[in-house]
C-alpha cells in the first residue's frame, strides 16, 4: 500500500469515527495540494468546528514544515475553527495535538509519541472537550 493511500484511509477512519458520534465530518481531498490552506478533515457538532490535519507514521516522531502549519492556522482563522493535528503513532490511538503545544524545530515543527500522550488529547476528550 503507498504511502498515500495509508493517508487517506487513516483520513477516512476519522471521518467514520466522527460520524458514529453524530459530528459532521468531510474529508478534503487534495488538501495539501492547491494553492489555498486547506485542513484534511472539517468537523463540526453545532457548538465547535475543528480543521484537522492528519498525520500516521511508524517512526515515534512526526516532522511538520512550517508553511503546514502555518495554513493550517490561517484557514482555521479565516473559517472559524479550532486548528488541530490528528496523529496516529503505530501501536497507539489517535491523538489529538494543538498546534500550540508542537515543538519547534529549526525547519518547521514537531510531534513525538511521548509528546502527544503528555498534551494530546484522545478522541473522546477532543470530542467531549
Amino acid at each position: 500500500m503507498s504511502l498515500k493511500s495509508k493517508g487517506i484511509n487513516a483520513e477516512r477512519e476519522l471521518v467514520h469515527m466522527f460520524w458514529a458520534r453524530e459530528w459532521a465530518c468531510l474529508r478534503i481531498a487534495g488538501s495539501g495540494s492547491n494553492r489555498y490552506p486547506s485542513p484534511d478533515l472539517l468537523v463540526s457538532n453545532k457548538l465547535r468546528r475543528l480543521a484537522i490535519e492528519c498525520k500516521t507514521t511508524k517512526d515515534q516522531k512526526k516532522y511538520f514544515d512550517k508553511d503546514e502549519i502555518m495554513s493550517l492556522k490561517k484557514f482555521a482563522d479565516i473559517f472559524g475553527a479550532e486548528p488541530w493535528i490528528a496523529v496516529k503513532f503505530r501501536g497507539h490511538e489517535w491523538y489529538f495535538i494543538s498546534t500550540e503545544d508542537l515543538k519547534v524545530t529549526e525547519k518547521g515543527f514537531m510531534v513525538s509519541a511521548e509528546i502527544a500522550k503528555a498534551k494530546g488529547l484522545l478522541f473522546e476528550e477532543i470530542i467531549n472537550k
